[in-house]
């Protein structure tokens, strides 16, 4: 499906999408906006970089950034879950990770959390280790596994 297609599938099901981008920067937001009439379905991005971003723009909380760092699936969940409170939207994925150069032994370079929030359902979370492929692939990647995300999100909604 391509992302002129979600589009499509979104609006014929009356959900509106929101994106919470950390190591992204708003390249999922961007793909998603590159195609036109996307305003009928897309409510809005965040680009919250910094853990206060995540913490101010859509409420994670700071015992969890705390515990668990900002690359993981308790703060991507935390993320998604805010995404779709600070939202008119009924879809929301969530992306942080470590797009490189570097990483350290616990949390490498190309590890990347990702979550899914949709109106009355438990939010999703899953970890995808890329590689150290380089800061760009690792980007491009993880746009790609979160709009595909967002595709199984619209067919688990319909």
């Amino acid at each position: 499906m391509t992302v002129s297609e979600l589009l499509d599938r979104a609006k014929a099901q009356g959900i509106m999408i929101a994106t919470a981008e950390s190591c992204t920067g708003g390249m999922v937001a961007a793909a998603l906006t590159d195609i036109p009439g996307s305003s009928a379905v897309v409510d809005r991005g965040f680009v919250t970089y910094t853990n206060e971003a995540k913490q101010q723009m859509l409420g994670v909380r700071g015992e969890t950034l705390d515990a668990h760092g900002a690359v993981s699936e308790q703060v991507a969940q935390e993320m998604a879950d805010g995404a779709l409170r600070h939202s008119r939207a009924q879809l929301a994925v969530s992306i942080t990770g470590i797009a490189g150069p570097g990483g350290s032994e616990f949390k490498p370079e190309g590890r990347v959390c990702f979550g899914l929030a949709a109106e009355g359902q438990p939010t999703r979370t899953e970890t995808v280790e890329f590689g150290a492929l380089g800061r760009d692939t690792v980007r491009q990647a993880a746009r790609d596994h979160a709009l595909e995300m967002l595709r199984s999100g619209l067919s688990q909604t319909a």
